[in-house]
This record gives structure tokens, sequence and C-alpha cells, in this order.
């Protein structure tokens, strides 16, 4: 069976995004939960302006269908939250709805998300249960 998973990270003090490569679904939910956001948003609150790059976050894109999450946390260190972002290829409507266009990016957004919140869009995202995402982050 062949890897159709990519993932990257943005740590918030280095201005190069960090390319995982390829992980099987279990490596990615292992290391989703074993990521430190208290200790990255610690290091943001702490940190001068001019050298905070990102917010921390975690991007999944399963790369034959190019849907994909980035989940990003932000707030205080002790009590964050997440952004959640579901970016697929969509057929969306243009020129007053006569003409179809695909947007192979086509994001949606949610904000305010607990951990397990991100952790159900990213198993939902392993599974490609795109209904649900769609639901969860925005048609």
């Amino acid at each position: 069976m062949s890897i159709k998973f990519r993932a990257s990270f943005c740590d918030p003090l280095n201005p190069e995004i960090i390319e995982l490569g390829d992980m099987s679904p279990d490596t990615i939910i292992d290391y989703f939960e074993k990521i430190n956001w208290n200790d990255y948003l610690q290091k943001m609150a702490t940190g001068k302006p001019d050298e905070i790059y990102y917010s921390p976050s975690f991007e999944v894109e399963h790369k034959e269908s190019k849907n994909g999450l980035v989940i990003s946390a932000g707030g205080d260190p002790n009590k964050y939250v997440f952004s959640i972002f579901f970016r697929r290829p969509k057929n969306v409507k243009t020129f007053f709805g006569l003409m179809d266009n695909v947007n192979e990016n086509y994001t949606t957004n949610i904000q305010g998300q607990t951990i397990n919140d991100a952790l159900d869009c990213l198993k939902a995202l392993l599974r490609n249960d795109i209904v649900y995402l769609a639901n969860k982050v925005g048609q």
C-alpha cells in the first residue's frame, strides 16, 4: 500500500516551512498529538514580533485528491484554540453563475476549535470523509 499523505509543520520562529514528507495515517495522528502547542505559543508570546513568521501550524494533504487541512493554534499559551482550514478542489460558479470553474485551492475555515475538534477533522481527512469536513469547516 502506498502512502497517500504528506505533511508539513510551521514553527513560529522558523521562516522555513518544515516538510515532514510522506506519512501514514497512524504516524500523522501520533505526530499531531505530540506537538507541544503550549510551548510554541509561549515562545511567540515572549519573542520579538519581527522573529515570528507563523502561528504554529500542522498541514496534511491527501496527495491524490489534493484535499488538505491546516490546523493552526493561537491564543493564550495556557488556553489556546485552533483554526482549521479545509482546502480542496471545488467547482465554483463564476460570471454571474453562468460558468463553472474548478478552484483547485478552494479553502474554508473555522476558528475557536478545541484539540478534539482538530483531531476529529484530521481523522475525517484521513478516512476521506469530505462530507464531514464540508459540514464542520464550511461549504
